[in-house]
């Protein structure tokens, strides 16, 4: 009802003709999820095309994505049976009994390429989107809807690159940019907490692609559970998470008191309360025991037990993320993230890091590096870019990392799963190439983009992690292997620079790459200062 009373005729540019009465429908500020995948706008001009033979099942492809319209799906020989004509699969290595297939959305995919510049085998390439591959959507459309298979995700290991990629993303076919570099990350954390997170958006890039109403691309799995996302401004988006967070805790606290006055006279009940207990703080593990605990309670009458099985929905640990770029983290949020990284209090923060204000125009930040071209910064950026995550760090008891998906997929997902383990504030900072960025070999190489910043040296990647005993800190980069100038030299936001006024780039370009040296000594030396062997 909503799609067609309201989002076609808003995408039409009729919104003037909805009656009221359709619009009270919604007048308690809410809207359906997952609405963006009625839209099938088979914008792109070449989609890509998979070609089983080649393919090592690595989930790379769909791993990269950022509109999620390629993904890799195990199904039963069953399934296969009965999918339409001209579905391809293979077996799933190590597993015979399930067959392995790269469902592709020709009517959701915007061209970027990505997908084709990772695949180590090139089982994947781009062709022009003709009628035919237009008629193949109904290949993706079946593939998708066959269920998750947990036994397959459990081989793999749902948090590793290929086990991650068989669970349904559900954050899909955004109205991102063709090749973002924000979407990719967003979507993996939604497969690995996407049933069982919150999530506060500030106002930027990631609050238009993540909900341009009345098109929305967070969406629920086929248990009908999914992201509750929420936008609030700009500048208070670290609180308002924050006060999401903190309704949960009072919720669950309440909650958790009743559930000790029903065990007290119940063996049952308190059984299953010691194991929801036992893993009360953990969100991979407190969600079954939750369930087992609901079970047990349904059977006893009693206020406290109507009253926890009533609000069961907020008895389970949930996953808070707030999400937004550099602009509110590093600018005009700052207060709010310094604030609620301090609490102490176990909260996600995720940073889109383009260096920019992406959403408005490109506008310097203090995340925009020396010698950088940017609007306020037509002269080249002339001081050194903020240091969010050494800020956080000094806290001592803040979970910090800084993460690039193109230059290393395994570190990611371990920071993102030792980030939500912490049982305290987190911080992730990732690199995310932007058009803005006027990549010369274009955004289809963002993952490629994102690997040679970090083999320059121009970004690195780390991780502190406050609840180790020792070795606190780890480098997970090493000093650069490729010409910090010749990073430089591939991106017009820095070369523009050079033909206006090339002394002073060079000057500011040398004094770049001078910090960058800097940094990583200083990083190095956080390996020893966190080696708690080492401390006499």
């Amino acid at each position: 009802d909503f799609v067609n009373d309201v989002q076609i005729k808003v995408s039409a540019q009729e919104g003037n003709t909805i009656p009221v009465s359709v619009v009270a429908r919604y007048m308690d500020g809410s809207t359906p999820s997952g609405t963006a995948a009625y839209e099938k706008r088979g914008v792109s001009v070449s989609v890509p095309v998979w070609t089983p033979d080649k393919c090592v099942e690595c989930g790379l492809c769909s791993y990269v994505c950022p509109h999620a319209a390629i993904r890799t799906v195990a199904l039963t020989e069953d399934e296969v049976a009965a999918a339409p004509a001209g579905f391809q699969s293979k077996d799933v290595t190590g597993m015979p009994e399930y067959k392995f297939n790269i469902a592709i959305s020709t009517m959701d995919c915007l061209g970027c390429g990505s997908c084709t510049n990772v695949c180590p085998t090139k089982s994947i390439e781009m062709k022009p989107l003709d009628d035919t591959l237009k008629a193949q959507q109904n290949l993706f459309d079946y593939a998708i809807s066959v269920p998750d298979k947990e036994e397959v995700i459990a081989k793999f290991g749902a948090a590793t690159v290929k086990g991650s990629q068989f669970r349904q993303p559900l954050l899909e076919f955004s109205g991102a940019c063709a090749g973002c570099g924000e979407t990719p990350y967003a979507k993996l954390i939604t497969q690995l907490y996407g049933d069982r997170m919150y999530i506060s958006n500030a106002t930027g890039c990631s609050s238009i692609w993540g909900n341009s109403s009345p098109s929305t691309p967070y969406t629920v799995n086929k248990a009908g559970k999914g992201p509750a996302w929420d936008n609030s401004l700009f500048e208070d988006n670290a609180e308002f998470g924050f006060g999401m967070y903190l309704a949960q805790k009072t919720l669950r606290e309440s909650l958790s008191e009743k559930v000790k006055v029903v065990a007290e006279s119940n063996a049952d009940v308190k059984a299953a309360a010691d194991k929801f207990f036992e893993t009360y703080d953990c969100t991979d593990c407190n969600t079954e025991a939750a369930d087992a605990l609901v079970a047990a309670l349904e059977k006893v009458d009693s206020p406290e037990a109507k009253a926890v099985v009533k609000d069961k929905d907020f008895l389970a640990k949930k996953s808070q993320w707030i999400f937004g770029g550099d602009g509110w983290a590093y600018d005009i949020g700052f207060g709010g993230v310094d604030h609620v990284l301090a609490s102490g209090e176990d909260v996600n923060i995720f940073v889109f890091n383009t260096e920019v204000y992406s959403n408005t125009g490109g506008q310097s930040s203090k995340a925009t590096p020396t010698g950088a071209v940017a609007q306020f910064a037509a002269g080249g950026k002339e001081i050194k870019q903020k240091d969010l995550a050494g800020i956080a760090m000094s806290y001592g008891y803040v979970y910090v990392a800084q993460v690039s998906m193109g230059a290393n997929y395994n570190q990611l997902i371990k920071a993102i799963k030792e980030a939500e383990s912490y049982h305290g504030p987190s911080l992730i900072i990732a690199y995310a190439p932007c058009i803005n960025h006027r990549i010369r070999v274009g955004m289809s190489k963002a993952m490629a983009e994102e690997k040679k910043a970090v083999d320059a040296g121009y970004w690195n990647l780390f991780r502190f992690n406050p609840a180790l005993e020792d070795k606190k800190f780890t480098l997970d980069s090493k000093a650069a292997t490729v010409p910090y100038q010749e990073f430089l030299a591939g991106e017009a936001r820095y070369t523009a620079l050079q033909k206006v006024n090339k002394d002073k780039a060079d000057k500011l370009f040398a004094m770049a790459e001078e910090n960058s040296k800097k940094r990583f000594a200083h990083l190095q030396g956080l390996v020893d200062l966190y080696d708690g062997s080492k401390a006499e």
